[in-house]
């Protein structure tokens, strides 16, 4: 009666605040990236194009290019267009003698009247005081041509490298990288303030230990409402990158709670957007629908530079996994209320506030009973098939095979079929799916029966994920640290997370292991069972393919008896 009752009270709280939210503004969700998308011609080229800027309507961009047919000398500023967000681009048109010189031009960022364009200039453009500078040029409405340029000054500029500008939203704030003294690395990112738009700028800071490092953070892009700032590396292979990187540069960035608030700790992109080439020059839209940026990846059009590509921004709402955003995931929010969990914290853009509250309602009601087509979702095995030995995997190339004859039982799972395992020797594996040093994760299984000892999950040559306790049947995981050997003080692996909830009663429940890249968590049927209380600092490596119903070794003892359906893996942190 106190659960029910508890839920009860819960979902009155969900409906009284889903009213309240009726008539509030709308904002958008916590993302994901989507698959990259080469933005082809007539934008890239066989030359080099880097993203620059867009217009607040998202009509106009600005971006480089280095030699296409119509360049002025070597670096220009490009211009191109679109009737509509979804129509294509126009063929781009280059500037002009006015804005680009015979150096070096770079789009860097243009105001949110689109009145002030604000690039880079090299040393070759006459009236610069170093080897880059910060130049803006201005125009008396978005109809009429751009006037003759203006340096920053010597407030700004400096003799070393004075580069990538980006403008905030109200003007105030131009943040840039430099290389010049009283920095941390190669290059650093610096902010100088003014009072209003007609103050001069004041002496720029350095943003500090936090955001920059004894590598090099270059070309800073400030999102519309001051709360992320993204940031790359430079591509020159002898600079150092950042600890964390995928590739020669990547994109990074750094978030506030607001913007009187320090920067948070630079987190990397991930590998949708950085890949092993250099990935660099990230801008979002200013509607938060899309990421752009530059990359030299395999299969563009380009140069050393690259092309220019979009990766949608996909909001991330189903908390509890389950395909469908629904009164579940309202409870998850309203239970963490006033809290700062970060699953739940999804509002406003870009990365929630800091705080579980309405914005986080609002957010998420844009979404309910929507089907979720989720990027994160990097593996799902339904278990529905009535005969065949392929467990077929929906989203991803890694199938399963059935061993040893495990039998389809149509007409007995939680999601339509499931799984038969004997007990003795059935077992289902896989392909390499997932290496659990790689960063989050989580594994979801719905199972019936099993006795102590047995495991419903584990990787070859790795752990057992998911399985039964030998001493009472509760859930437990062998994922831990994988500890050192050798040396004068070697260091044993982390010890297993094992919970006191029983999984071998013979009833259905839905099981979970979360990885959120600092402490493991398990939960039965929607509750968490057991979490680290103490952090970790990574999960030991494995590279082997996955097996159902049976422990890593197919060892006897290990086999599953009873019903295994709907295992879903998630590159992310969930909350089931």
């Amino acid at each position: 009666m106190k659960w029910l009752g508890r839920n009860r009270m819960r979902l009155v709280v969900v409906g009284i605040v889903i009213a309240i939210v009726v008539g509030v503004p709308r904002v958008k969700a916590d993302f994901t990236f989507g698959e990259p998308v080469n933005l082809g011609p007539p934008i890239n080229t066989s030359f080099n194009e880097v993203v620059g800027c867009f217009s607040t309507d998202g009509l106009t961009m600005y971006f480089s290019s280095a030699h296409r047919p119509g360049t002025v000398f070597n670096w220009d500023i490009w211009v191109a267009t679109r009737e509509t967000i979804d129509d294509e681009w126009t063929t781009p048109v280059n500037l002009g003698p006015t804005i680009n010189s015979f150096g070096l031009e770079q789009a860097g960022s243009i105001s949110s009247d689109g009145l002030q364009l604000y690039f880079t200039a090299h040393e070759d453009r006459p009236g610069g005081y170093g080897l880059q500078d910060v130049w803006v040029m201005s125009r008396a409405t978005p109809d009429d041509s751009w006037n003759e340029p203006v340096n920053l000054g010597s407030t700004i500029n400096g003799s070393f490298r004075d580069f990538g500008p980006s403008i905030s939203s109200d003007g105030l704030e131009l943040y840039f990288a430099s290389n010049r003294p009283g920095g941390y690395g190669y290059s650093d990112i610096w902010v100088s303030t003014r009072t209003t738009t007609n103050d001069p700028w004041t002496e720029p800071t350095n943003l500090g230990p936090v955001v920059n490092s004894s590598a090099s953070e270059t070309y800073p892009c400030l999102s519309d409402d001051g709360r992320l700032l993204l940031f790359n590396e430079d591509d020159d292979p002898a600079t150092p990158k950042r600890p964390g990187g995928y590739g020669g540069s990547d994109n990074w960035m750094t978030t506030r709670s607001s913007v009187s608030a320090p920067w948070g700790t630079p987190v990397n992109l991930g590998p949708i957007v950085n890949s092993p080439s250099n990935d660099g020059q990230a801008v979002l839209s200013h509607d938060s629908s899309t990421l752009y940026f530059s990359s030299a990846r395999p299969g563009g059009l380009g140069g050393t530079k690259g092309d220019i590509y979009q990766a949608p921004i996909v909001p991330i709402v189903d908390f509890n996994a389950d395909g469908i955003v629904d009164a579940s995931d309202m409870s998850i929010v309203v239970d963490h209320w006033d809290t700062n969990d970060s699953l739940c914290d999804i509002g406003p853009t870009p990365l929630g506030d800091g705080i579980v509250d309405i914005e986080d309602i609002v957010v998420l009601s844009e979404h309910l009973f929507a089907e979720v087509d989720d990027p994160t979702l990097i593996a799902h095995w339904p278990l529905d098939e009535v005969q065949g030995d392929i467990a077929y995997n929906d989203v991803s190339d890694c199938d399963g095979t059935l061993m040893s004859g495990p039998i389809w039982q149509p007409d007995s799972g939680t999601v339509a079929g499931s799984l038969q395992f004997d007990g003795i020797d059935d077992y289902v594996g896989t392909d390499f799916v997932l290496n659990p040093a790689d960063g989050a994760f989580s594994v979801i299984a719905w199972i019936k029966g099993g006795a102590r000892g047995q495991v419903i999950l584990s990787q070859a040559s790795g752990a057992h994920w998911l399985m039964a306790n030998s001493v009472d049947g509760t859930l437990k995981t062998d994922l831990n640290e994988p500890g050192t050997t050798g040396g004068r003080n070697p260091i044993p692996p982390g010890p297993p997370l094992i919970s006191a909830t029983n999984i071998t009663d013979s009833e259905w429940h839905r099981i979970s292991f979360v990885w959120d890249g600092s402490h493991r968590h398990l939960h039965v049927d929607g509750v968490e069972v057991a979490a680290d209380i103490e952090p970790r600092s990574v999960l030991k490596d494995s590279g082997g393919g996955l097996y159902f119903g049976a422990g890593k070794e197919l060892a006897p003892g290990t086999y599953f008896s009873g019903l295994i359906d709907d295992i879903r893996i998630y590159n992310r942190a969930v909350s089931p």
